[in-house]
């Protein structure tokens, strides 16, 4: 998988399998619900806009907050524990989605789906950074990140297809139930290592209001978190929505609307993700910018493609147009990620990539699928049928200014950069 270090006990490559296939399970639980859309929105009454905060404000509102005190006691006690714990809370929270009788019963279950997730990323970074060896981090945590497009391409095929044999409800209870079943192998196989040392005179301990204060005066910290947030409002608010796109203005079933978004997901997201972490490593062994400057490269050229597939009427057409624009909309997964984990010392890894993952998410998540949703309902009286389509279109100067962000944070990069011993 890539080269590792050396350690006592389980490979780090089981290790960084294992982290994959729970990261996987993370975005099943979490993308189901795009898929399963237009079935629940005619069973419970829901319009564009509840919708919407189903699937960003719910979900982001503990999910954003909570990470950074979860991952502040992972890095102070047991990463693999709390990321076990996390497991077990989001699976059991995404089968009592099925009990769901009203938007709000649905809405406090995907509370606490965000609750159990919470737990589950930045520890998960922290524990990858201690088993992989810098000059090879962007590649491994590409490699993690394979459960984005995994995941979310397992969510929508499994969700559309037992949604579309038996109900929605079953999708839930049939992802939930599964997520519980792996949460003992993963404790059984991940286990702590010894965190590392810091740098003399640096804290032993990664203290919440120590790692961001450290934080706070990093410029790169910064433009990379809100770079990073820019255009997850995009592409959280295309993946959810893209579903409704292809089924309101495409007429597409739900079984085809699955396979065309499984497909994307899996051939482009899969490619984007891992040539992210592949670009960076090398690019960035000469010059530490290219982990800014390797995303904001990718995000200029999407635009134009996701506009031609969002625009064209052709089913065949779009699916060819969304691929390359769909890979280069993971590109930043590696670099990033790795990034931010260089801006602090080891021992404080977790917290500060739940920090991050505070603003990018919070930013990202919990305003992009709602706000998507709600100008989609805004231009309905206007557009139609077609309304989502013109929101998704007027959205995409996102990632214009994700690409602004990310160039800017490339300089700072290159001062601000903590260097293993």
């Amino acid at each position: 998988m890539t080269t590792a270090k050396q350690t006592n006990g389980t490979s780090p490559n089981l290790v960084l399998a294992m982290l994959l296939l729970v990261y996987i399970f993370n975005f099943v639980d979490r993308q189901i619900l795009a898929i399963l859309a237009a079935p629940i929105q005619a069973d419970l009454g829901l319009d564009d806009a509840q919708m919407g905060m189903l699937g960003g404000v719910a979900f982001a509102i503990l999910y954003s907050t909570l990470g950074v005190p979860l991952a502040s006691l992972a890095d102070r006690t047991s990463r693999s524990w709390v990321i076990t714990g996390s497991l077990v809370i989001w699976s059991l929270f995404t089968a009592l989605c099925a009990l769901a009788q009203g938007f709000w019963h649905i809405f406090l279950a995907r509370l606490g789906v965000g609750v159990g997730e919470a737990g589950g990323v930045a520890p998960s970074y922290a524990v990858i950074g201690d088993h992989f060896p810098s000059e090879r981090r962007a590649f491994a945590l590409s490699v993690y990140s394979l459960g984005i497009p995994l995941g979310s391409a397992l969510g929508v095929l499994a969700g559309g297809y037992v949604a579309a044999r038996v109900d929605w409800r079953a999708a839930f209870l049939v992802v939930g139930l599964a997520g519980l079943l792996i949460a003992p192998l993963f404790r059984m196989i991940v286990r702590d290592r010894p965190k590392p040392a810091a740098s003399p005179g640096a804290p032993s301990a990664a203290g919440l209001g120590a790692v961001a204060a450290v934080l706070a005066c990093k410029k790169a910290f910064w433009l990379l978190s809100f770079g990073a947030a820019s255009s997850s409002m995009l592409g959280y608010g295309l993946a959810f929505w893209l579903p409704s796109l292809l089924q309101r203005s495409f007429g597409l079933d739900l079984v085809h609307t699955s396979w065309f978004i499984g497909a994307v997901l899996l051939i482009g997201g899969s490619v984007g993700v891992l040539s992210g972490g592949a670009l960076a490593d090398r690019l960035g062994s000469a010059d530490r910018a290219f982990y800014g400057w390797v995303p904001a490269i990718a995000y200029v050229v999407a635009v134009p493609l996701f506009a031609g597939g969002i625009w064209t009427s052709s089913v065949l057409f779009a699916f060819l147009l969304f691929l390359v624009p769909q890979a280069l909309a993971y590109v930043w997964l590696g670099p990033v990620t790795s990034a931010v984990q260089h801006l602090v010392e080891p021992p404080a890894r977790a917290t500060a990539s739940a920090l991050f993952l505070l603003i990018n998410n919070l930013i990202g998540l919990g305003g992009g699928i709602y706000a998507l949703g709600q100008l989609s309902t805004l231009l309905t009286p206007h557009f139609g049928h077609e309304a989502l389509r013109y929101a998704m279109l007027w959205a995409l100067g996102l990632y214009l200014l994700a690409a602004l962000l990310m160039a800017l944070a490339g300089p700072a990069l290159r001062r601000e950069w903590v260097a293993e011993r």
